[in-house]
């Protein structure tokens, strides 16, 4: 269930985390096919153990080609993603994906040529990829503008009261991107921002001394057509948000 909710208080929210943990340079790749491997890998499992798997592909040298990852074998693929958990399941998927990208000619810029429902479609036909890691590709590597709606966030706005622990992930993504700009940096940021906090206080057990979201819903509450003029400069500046001067290859 969800409560009606003032876009003013999702803005005052994405404010509070910007200035508390500053801008999260998220997602951590340098290549696309990096960044969409890291999307399938990270699914029930941490960022850590999926970033060990992701450099173990890229030791291997298969992140540099999808028909190279399509073409090896699944004991070998296995073996160096186990660090991601469920590598079995996991070696299915991505070979899925790397077949998939065969029918793009194993080009990421023209899988992205297409309008993000058609596109976003595409992505959720793909044997494992579900609406989170579908929207993570679509934000932050084909920078479309576009809510990632995961655990943490539903965990978050839950004990801010906005939402039950049943809430359904198209409301959360409605409801954060009727309140910020269409942009896919501020998005991206947004959820990365949920990430960091869940991790630093909003734990399982909730580590709520030096919490920065307390006055949340009370600086939140005012209706502001923007985000404010600070975040904007902190998002747009190159020194605090290197992405904004690449994007990834």
């Amino acid at each position: 269930m969800m409560q009606e909710q003032h876009p003013g208080a999702v803005r005052g929210l994405f404010d509070t985390l910007l200035r508390a943990y500053g801008p999260r340079h998220w997602w951590p790749a340098r290549t696309v096919p990096e960044m969409m491997v890291g999307a399938m890998l990270v699914q029930n499992t941490t960022w850590t153990g999926a970033s060990q798997a992701v450099a173990r592909l890229e030791e291997a040298g298969l992140l540099d080609s999808w028909s190279k990852l399509l073409q090896t074998p699944d004991e070998t693929l296995g073996a160096l993603i186990r660090p991601a958990g469920y590598f079995r399941v996991k070696t299915r998927r991505l070979k899925a994906l790397a077949g998939f990208m065969a029918g793009f000619d194993h080009d990421h810029t023209r899988l992205f040529q297409q309008e993000t429902p058609p596109l976003r479609a595409a992505l959720l036909g793909v044997h494992g990829v579900g609406k989170e890691t579908a929207d993570s590709i679509l934000c932050y590597a084909a920078q479309r503008p576009i809510f990632v709606v995961d655990a943490y966030t539903r965990r978050i706005f839950s004990r801010l009261g906005w939402c039950d622990d049943q809430a359904g992930y198209d409301d959360l993504q409605r409801l954060v991107m009727s309140a910020l700009p269409p942009d896919a940096h501020i998005l991206g940021e947004m959820h990365a921002l949920l990430v960091e906090h869940a991790k630093t206080h909003c734990r399982a057990q909730p580590r709520c001394a030096g919490c920065p979201v307390g006055p949340c819903l009370t600086i939140g509450l005012h209706n502001t057509p923007e985000t404010s003029k600070e975040t904007h400069t902190m998002l747009l500046c190159p020194t605090t948000h290197p992405t904004r001067q690449r994007n990834l290859a």
